[in-house]
């Protein structure tokens, strides 16, 4: 049923809690499983990532962007980019290993847009199935602070299935 899964990961808990469920789903129908790890890089002027505390990106406010004409990203957001790429290659490099050999693993790094690198993704690898845990914010909450899953979930060409961390 399930050949390629995703599993996009930000190394947080909620990611974590859906992990053994994308490994339980690759076991079972012993499908491939595709870790991916995505280094935002929509920096606004006050170092913050747009869209963070917000449900709109500020890129979708002010029309369709033209990727030919320069990003305007300065040398302190490349080396903040770079950081976060470097700590997504650990971060993947960790979920691959914790997987063990029994499971076919691919390990991916890529930078921009959460959610839409992440359906790009899905659709470049046709993944059957994509995977993601959830803060499982609501109302207020979640407004304010989006939700990437939210966004996949709505848009997302193959199932999502969603895991909601556990609270402590």
């Amino acid at each position: 049923m399930y050949e390629t899964i995703l599993f996009p990961t930000d190394g947080s808990e909620a990611a974590a809690a859906a992990l053994d469920h994308a490994v339980d789903h690759a076991r079972q129908y012993d499908a491939a499983l595709h870790v991916l790890f995505v280094a935002r890089d929509d920096f606004g002027p006050s170092g913050l990532v747009h869209g963070e505390h917000d449900d709109i990106e500020q890129s979708d406010m002010v029309g369709e962007h033209d990727e030919t004409q320069s990003s305007g990203m300065t040398n302190e957001d490349s080396e903040r980019v770079g950081a976060i790429v470097e700590h997504g290659e650990t971060v993947v490099s960790g979920v691959a290993d914790s997987v063990g050999d029994d499971v076919t693993v691919e390990t991916s790094v890529r930078s921009g847009n959460a959610y839409e690198r992440i359906l790009a993704y899905a659709d470049e690898e046709g993944a059957d199935l994509v995977v993601m845990g959830t803060h499982g914010r609501t109302g207020v909450d979640r407004y304010l602070l989006g939700s990437v899953t939210e966004k996949v979930v709505r848009t997302a060409d193959a199932p999502v299935l969603t895991v909601r961390a556990a609270e402590t």
